[in-house]
Order: structure tokens, then C-alpha cells, then sequence
């Protein structure tokens, strides 16, 4: 019989799948980067300007480990002055439900921390 596969069942902790999917993700810019992907192709400049307080080297490197990642394409126009469009890949799009559903888990913990405390939220979001 197969074992069931997925978070809950895997008890080989050397190789975490959850642990690899946050460390793509890991990063002070990385998550702000996404979110204005998701809105669709960015110019790098159009990025630095949407991130208040990133350097042009932080987010070059954050750029390029999304990259190596698979989760953004970097496309160069060669023209003068050359222009580098990022854009999100399938495998990229694909991460919008997790950050969606990462989101509301955040609105959760942040309701749930608003409660005085020793008291316990146990009432979904939701209801």
C-alpha cells in the first residue's frame, strides 16, 4: 500500500518540501517582489519604485534567486538603452493561491493577537 503523501505524512525531515518552498520564498523582498508581479510584467525601475527602501543590489539579488528559482523570467530587449522586463512563470503563478491563502492565514494570527491576552481566538475568520 503507498503512503499518503503530502506536509503531515513526510517524517523525513532532511528532506522538507514545505522547507524548500519557504526558502524560495525567503527573503526581505521577495514576497513584495511577487505581489507586484502578480499585477503582471514589471520593469526593474517600476519595481525599485513600488519598493520604497530596497537597494539596487538587494533587489538585483533577489531578482536573479527568484530567477535561478523558476519563478520569474527575466527578458532583455536589445536596444539601447537595454530594456529587462521580470514577469511571473507558470511555476511562479502557480504560487498565488499559496501567498493568497498565506495572506489569510496572516489576518488570522493578526485578529487572533488582537484578542487580550489568555484568551484564544478559536472562531475561524470566516464565520
Amino acid at each position: 500500500m503507498d503512503e499518503p503523501m503530502g506536509f503531515s505524512a513526510s517524517h523525513d525531515h532532511t528532506n522538507c518540501k514545505a522547507e524548500l518552498a519557504l526558502r524560495v520564498i525567503q527573503g526581505r523582498w521577495k514576497l513584495l517582489v511577487l505581489r507586484e508581479l502578480m499585477e503582471g510584467i514589471q520593469r526593474f525601475s517600476a519595481l525599485q519604485w513600488a519598493l520604497p527602501g530596497v537597494s539596487q543590489k538587494v533587489l538585483t539579488a533577489q531578482l536573479r534567486e527568484l530567477e535561478a528559482d523558476g519563478v520569474l523570467r527575466r527578458t532583455v530587449y536589445a536596444e539601447v538603452p537595454p530594456r529587462v522586463e521580470y514577469g511571473l512563470t507558470a511555476l511562479g503563478r502557480e504560487l498565488i493561491p499559496v501567498l493568497e491563502g498565506l495572506h489569510a492565514w496572516g489576518q488570522q494570527v493578526a485578529a487572533s493577537s488582537a484578542t487580550t491576552p489568555g484568551e484564544a481566538n478559536t472562531e475561524p475568520a470566516n464565520s
